[in-house]
């Protein structure tokens, strides 16, 4: 979807800057108030993601029951 000469992005509308600050105010808040906690949740934030990522991101193979096993085989005398 391309935007035209008279549309703005979402980012540079009166509502994407005042969610840009409101979130750039919250981070920085969180950082300097709760950084202890912040700090703690880190690695537990990694696994969390590797686990999001291993599922939302596994969408296009088919799953892993699609696999066929090839039962044409020569010879095999099975």
């Amino acid at each position: 979807m391309s935007t035209g000469p008279n549309e703005t992005s979402f980012w540079r509308s009166p509502t994407g800057l005042g969610l840009a600050v409101f979130l750039a105010a919250a981070a920085y808040f969180l950082w300097v108030e709760h950084r202890p906690h912040v700090v703690d949740a880190l690695p537990y934030l990694l696994l969390l993601a590797c686990v999001g990522m291993h599922f939302f991101m596994h969408g296009g193979h088919g799953g892993h029951g699609s696999h066929k096993r090839d039962d044409k085989r020569d010879g095999d005398g099975l």
